[in-house]
């Protein structure tokens, strides 16, 4: 089979779509014929070697945390999936792999995975499953947003940025998004009640919020001082700066930067599914790459000013 992997750290050109083996599930685990991936922050990090301690210095590591496909087979001791079923899911974020969503198989225990919302393309789907869930854990699970609160999300057009507004909507929140100029009409179609444009809006010029997503890692004592009484704050975007600043917050309380590293199970994933199907969440896909052509996408990545997601077609 076909597998995007990581030859050595550095720059996008060190990924390689190599001829591996098809993995075997074992006991607990399910093989997804994979339709699609996507490209995220964590990929990005992990190949330029920012996070060694885990993915370790033994090459090549699979690239892809996210996928969408088909299930082809499943290991003994596994219930509740079987061979045909349409899923998503990602690999563990904080394990090592030497092939993950970016390939044409990929075994996962099956707690990883869920049934992918029924009428979205994979591609569609694929581009959802970190954003959304590193979206609904922010705002449901780290801030507990409530109806009626002042939201803002920072960085508003990418990937987490754009499931961030509609999912604050679908919630109740009053939100705010701060992205570039030209894509306001775009985020108030997804449920955003103000767009703000960063090049010209400073942090002293806005607020105060009850809520703010961030997924920028910059600058974040100053957006932290845009908080009302009781008010909460989530960072995605993780820096040595933005670590930083999350343990110099710790003294504020509740209103200190929160931060985590989504890793949704099964449940986190039907509840996101859930979110698609009611119509309160939507994919919004920037571009598609064939796997030949991850390279690329990475650096599409990098170069910022993306619009959603890149998206890996694995398969047709």
């Amino acid at each position: 089979m076909k597998a995007a992997q990581i030859t050595s750290y550095g720059a996008p050109d060190v990924l390689r779509i190599n001829d591996v083996d098809r993995p075997a599930p074992g006991v607990g685990e399910v093989l997804v014929s994979v339709e699609a991936s996507s490209v995220n922050g964590h990929d990005v990090i992990v190949r330029a070697g920012e996070l060694k301690m885990v993915s370790g210095r033994r090459f090549p590591i699979g690239a892809g945390l996210d996928f969408a496909g088909v299930v082809v087979e499943t290991g003994a001791d596994v219930e509740n999936h079987r061979a045909g079923d349409r899923v998503w899911g990602m690999v563990h974020p904080r394990q090592r792999h030497t092939t993950a969503g970016a390939a044409e198989y990929v075994v996962v225990p099956a707690d990883r995975i869920a049934p992918a919302p029924a009428g979205i393309s994979p591609v569609d789907a694929a581009s959802l499953v970190v954003a959304g869930a590193t979206a609904l854990i922010a705002l449901r699970d780290s801030v507990h947003l409530e109806g009626g609160e002042r939201v803002l999300v920072r960085g508003a057009a990418g990937g987490v940025g754009t499931a961030a507004v509609q999912l604050a909507h679908a919630l109740g929140g009053h939100v705010t998004a701060l992205a570039r100029d030209r894509h306001a009409q775009l985020l108030t179609g997804l449920g955003a009640d103000q767009v703000l444009d960063y090049g010209s809006t400073t942090s002293d010029q806005i607020g105060p919020f009850d809520v703010i997503v961030d997924t920028v890692g910059s600058e974040l004592h100053c957006y932290r001082s845009r908080l009302a009484k009781g008010g909460r704050m989530v960072t995605v975007g993780l820096s040595a700066g933005a670590l930083a600043a999350i343990a110099a917050s710790s003294m504020y309380g509740s209103r200190r930067i929160r931060t985590f590293s989504a890793n949704p199970d099964s449940a986190v994933l039907r509840d996101l599914a859930g979110h698609v199907t009611s119509g309160a969440l939507r994919p919004v896909v920037d571009s598609v790459y064939p796997l030949a052509d991850i390279a690329a996408a990475h650096k599409a990545f990098e170069r910022g000013g993306v619009v959603g997601k890149h998206v890996i077609a694995v398969s047709a």
